[in-house]
């Protein structure tokens, strides 16, 4: 139920901010040319509205840490 309703406020459009943890939000992204990369060609990137993902700083803290503490285990073996 908890995923159905973060799932249903992004699609509305809503900001979700779950503390500790992260924020998503919905941003339009304007139409705009890219390139394939394969073979250079230049096509058009349609306008559409994206989900970003901001990672809070206790979880970026606690990834740090849990790879700072598996570094320091791999240079003891």
């Amino acid at each position: 139920m908890v995923i159905d309703e973060v799932c249903n406020a992004i699609v509305r459009g809503d900001s979700v901010k779950l503390s500790s943890f992260a924020t998503f939000q919905v941003r339009d992204k304007k139409e705009r040319i890219g390139r394939n990369p394969k073979t250079g060609e230049e096509v058009p990137i349609s306008p559409r509205r994206v989900m970003t993902f901001k990672a809070s700083n206790v979880l970026k803290n606690r990834v740090l840490k849990g790879h700072l503490g598996r570094k320091g285990k791999a240079n003891k073996a």
